[in-house]
């Protein structure tokens, strides 16, 4: 069962879990996150329009067993809808962290998102980062999981002082 085996990875450590979702991807998110409740915040500052807010990436704070982990653990994977995290940090430390992931700056000066929670960029962006990078980009993240391309299970990146660590694990893929 798809569902038990990613919860287990996930809250298997002492550990506080986030998942950093894109809006984008997920219909409806404002509004599975105002009915299920779970503490979150918004990556981007500031107020927002109805239709930017649909579209926004939000960090989600994970409770074994609340409703908006049952569900975000029951959507199959290959979706891109986000990654997920683990830390002993907060989620008020963790939503700073992740806000200063999300603007880069061009060579211009020019700010851009960096849309890293999107598993298809984590997965092509890591490998090929500098020891520096790669602490920088962990800062107070332990793990970082993103399912694999083609939702056959999930990849698990660590790091040991800036060594950047990998492994695949699959997951059977029907939710239930």
């Amino acid at each position: 069962m798809a569902k038990a085996e990613l919860e287990n990875l996930l809250f298997r450590e002492i550990a506080n879990v986030f998942a950093v979702v894109d809006g984008a991807s997920i219909e409806r998110l404002p509004v599975i996150l105002h009915e299920t409740k779970p503490p979150h915040y918004c990556l981007m500052r500031g107020e927002l329009s109805p239709d930017l807010a649909e579209v926004a990436p939000y960090v989600v704070g994970l409770v074994r067993g609340a409703p908006f982990t049952d569900w975000i653990l029951q959507q199959p994977l290959g979706r891109n809808i986000g990654i997920f995290a683990t830390t002993r940090q907060s989620i008020r430390e963790i939503r700073k962290h992740f806000r200063g992931l999300f603007t880069v700056y061009k060579e211009n000066g020019d700010p851009m998102h960096f849309r890293y929670y999107d598993p298809r960029v984590i997965h092509k962006f890591l490998p090929t980062c500098e020891p520096d990078e790669i602490k920088t980009f962990f800062g107070p993240i332990d793990r970082y999981i993103a399912e694999e391309e083609g939702g056959a299970g999930v990849v698990v990146y660590s790091h040991d002082d800036g060594i950047l660590k990998r492994s695949s694990i699959k997951i059977d893929n029907e939710r239930s």
